[in-house]
């Protein structure tokens, strides 16, 4: 039972870090590409493209001997693939502004270079998720629905708390540092519990 409900709490917390990388990533663009509306539909497409892979990939790994311990690796994961943002973000885009004239593929490219992988990891964790809470097929679809609301409201948490408070309260790689340092916390008591649950 411990373990079913930390399910959710992953759920809910891969929601916000997706949406909470999201809005961060429009500001890591803004200062070699500004932030007009390319700019943010180059965002979101990577984002949505990414998210549907991350799905894909999670949808067959569920297949595979699924557990809590390799959830918890997948949020490890997740939080090594958003730290080269830390230290590659500003030559990366430096280096893309550069040698691309036109900043609306150069937005695409730069979104595509630094926030494709880690959302791609973070989108494996839903599938993944409801393939440890549907071990019974009668409930699997209510499992489905309410790890869906889950993550969907920790998105909605991400967005509302990234954009009204954290922006103004910390610089950007501190959000970025909090996002990898949590991620990688919860991936390690995932393990944890994984460990201990029979």
């Amino acid at each position: 039972m411990q373990g079913r409900r930390w399910v959710y709490v992953v759920a809910g917390w891969s929601g916000f870090a997706v949406m909470a990388i999201e809005l961060l990533s429009g500001r890591t663009l803004a200062p070699d590409f500004g932030n007009s509306i390319y700019v943010w539909g180059a965002v979101i497409t990577v984002f949505m493209l990414a998210l549907a892979v991350g799905y894909l990939i999670g949808g067959q790994l569920s297949v595979l001997s699924p557990s809590l311990t390799k959830l918890g690796a997948i949020l490890l994961a997740a939080a090594a693939a958003l730290s080269p943002v830390l230290f590659l973000g500003e030559p990366v885009l430096n280096w893309i502004f550069d040698n691309m004239d036109d900043p609306r593929y150069g937005s695409l490219l730069g979104s595509s270079a630094l926030f494709f992988l880690p959302t791609v990891v973070l989108g494996v964790v839903a599938p993944y998720a409801i393939r440890l809470l549907a071990s019974d097929a009668r409930v699997s679809g209510k499992s489905a629905g309410l790890l869906y609301f889950v993550s969907t409201f920790g998105s909605a948490a991400g967005t509302l708390a990234t954009s009204f408070y954290l922006v103004l309260l910390f610089e950007l790689n501190q959000l970025y540092l909090g996002l990898i340092g949590i991620t990688a916390a919860i991936g390690l008591v995932t393990i944890l519990i994984g460990r201990r649950t029979p």
